[in-house]
């Protein structure tokens, strides 16, 4: 019995998550910092709210790991005179100097994950998942559009429970 597509991407995702943690944490970066760095060293200055978005994360979420992450020097929070609503989030020279340190660490496992595979048969997987993608997110936006939404695990429990 083959395996579902959905089933091989987590378990592939879960492989380079775990390659990736043990990389990071030789640099004292958590996994979770990860995507937040890397949506700072292309945009630096965001507010809270525009890296919990970008980051597909809860504000609360977000709010623990910016703390964290301050603490250790990699980011500055502020609020601007003309805005003191809003907190923006800025790398500091630590966090900057991070993207030559970790980047390459990140491309490191990429190749190792394709090693031995054929260069037309990467291509091929990477035509197939943006193909993947592009009919999940136009499956997600139909049902946004119908206001329709996916119930929340909780949700599907307690039908399966009472129904």
């Amino acid at each position: 019995c083959a395996l579902p597509i959905s089933h091989l991407v987590r378990d592939a995702r879960r492989g380079f998550g775990r390659c990736l943690q043990l990389r990071l944490q030789q640099h004292n970066v958590a996994l979770g910092h990860w995507t937040f760095l890397r949506i700072l060293w292309v945009r630096d200055g965001l507010t809270q709210r525009e890296l919990s978005d970008l980051a597909g994360v809860m504000e609360p979420t977000t709010f623990a790991a910016l703390r964290t992450m301050e603490g250790l020097g990699y980011i500055k929070r502020q609020r601007r005179p003309d805005n003191r609503k809003n907190i923006y989030v800025f790398l500091t020279d630590e966090g900057r100097a991070l993207h030559e340190i970790l980047v390459p660490l990140a491309q490191e496992i990429n190749d190792m994950a394709v090693e031995g595979v054929a260069a037309e048969d990467i291509e091929a997987t990477r035509r197939a998942l943006h193909s993947m993608i592009g009919a999940l997110a136009r499956f997600e936006a139909k049902i946004t559009t119908e206001k329709r939404r996916v119930p929340t695990p909780a949700e599907t429990r307690k039908t399966k429970t009472i129904g």
